[in-house]
């Protein structure tokens, strides 16, 4: 696995004058979280329901960058939307600060102003006919209306977004602007509004390969400088080895392991994990693992584990000589505590009787 990047970027945004840098120490006690959480889809002219969150805990503490994986309709986005509250949940609960978050127009408002979202395609949500100035103002006009130091707060933004001078940003329109450029804004347009938390889908997806350590760069400076949690969603394993403390990988609606991104990414458990890892450049394997077929459809999610149709270690006869082939196919293997006490948690028979065994042995 390669080396994580410098935490500082080439155009990393200066400290607010005067003011000391937060650091990325985490507190004990979870700032963001969610407990059995459920959020379920009816499907158009069909009585099948959608598990797109089937049961997860997850537990983001202050100043900790914690990085959501996954494949493509794995429910990633949908667990990160819900915790910003634009998604209600069916079932279980989100809380902020160790309180319940409300659905109330009121309560939303007011906690979509501590927690920003930063959106992967910048050309996108970005108004073409707004200049970046009005881009980034939008929020704090919402939130706060007119205030006398909107100029001073939209520049601070910019300038810790790494655009600077500021000024020189103020008339430009989004099509004036790079790829790279353009994702700043949207970033500045987040940090108006001095968020404790920020929600990153794919932050970096859209970007050419030269700017996305940059962006990266930048949101471990803003994390440094400012003690900002943020949740990143993204399909790149290699991204969460550069940026993340923590790593939660999920599939089919359920986080299936979860952990410091040094065990996690260094000595994955679950099979699916091992899988994702496998096929990065710079894995050190014999030959990328190949998962049969697609994610099943979440309207009809398999019994026993989850991942047991694709699983190589089941298809390998490698359960079935550790005993566990029949749990696999029959026993939910259960959601995963939030973060427990720090230690990596995994969702699969195959992997827990190995660690067992492998207890007793060292016994």
């Amino acid at each position: 696995m390669t080396a994580r990047l410098d935490a500082t970027p080439a155009e990393g945004p200066d400290p607010r004058p005067g003011a000391e840098a937060a650091g990325a120490a985490p507190t004990a006690d979870p700032l963001l979280s969610c407990s059995d959480l459920h959020v379920t889809f009816k499907g158009r002219g069909s009585r099948a329901t959608a598990r797109a969150v089937d049961g997860v805990d997850l537990n983001l503490r202050a100043g900790e960058i914690v990085a959501l994986v996954g494949e493509s309709g794995c429910g990633k986005t949908t667990l990160a939307r819900t915790l910003l509250g634009l998604e209600k949940p069916t079932s279980g609960r989100v809380d902020f600060e160790g309180k319940r978050l409300g659905y109330s127009t009121r309560a939303l408002k007011a906690y979509r102003r501590r927690v920003q979202l930063v959106l992967q395609d910048p050309s996108g949500s970005l108004n073409p006919r707004h200049t970046v100035y009005d881009a980034v103002a939008e929020g704090l006009r919402i939130h706060e209306g007119a205030t006398a130091d909107e100029s001073e707060r939209v520049a601070e933004a910019l300038s810790r977004a790494g655009l600077r001078p500021p000024e020189r940003f103020f008339l430009r329109y989004p099509h004036e602007l790079s790829g790279g450029q353009r994702q700043r804004v949207v970033i500045a347009g987040a940090l108006v509004l001095r968020p404790e938390v920020i929600v990153a889908d794919e932050p970096v997806a859209s970007l050419d390969a030269s700017v996305r350590g940059e962006i990266l760069g930048l949101l471990l400076r803003l994390r440094d400088d400012l003690g900002l949690t943020a949740l990143v969603v993204t399909h790149d394993l290699g991204l969460a080895w550069n940026i993340a403390d923590r790593v939660a990988v999920m599939y089919l609606g359920r986080v299936v392991e979860v952990g410091t991104v040094e065990e996690v990414l260094s000595a994955p458990r679950h099979p699916y994990t091992q899988a994702l890892l496998s096929v990065l450049p710079e894995a050190d394997v014999d030959e990328p693992v190949v998962l049969a077929g697609e994610p099943p459809d979440p309207t009809m999610i398999p019994g026993g584990c989850r991942f047991h149709a694709r699983c190589q270690v089941l298809a390998s006869g490698e359960a079935e000589r550790a005993g566990v082939a029949d749990r696999c196919r029959t026993e939910d293997p259960g959601v995963l505590r939030g973060d427990g006490d720090g230690a990596t948690q995994v969702a699969c028979h195959w992997a827990r009787r190995r660690d067992r065994t492998e207890t007793s042995a060292s016994a």
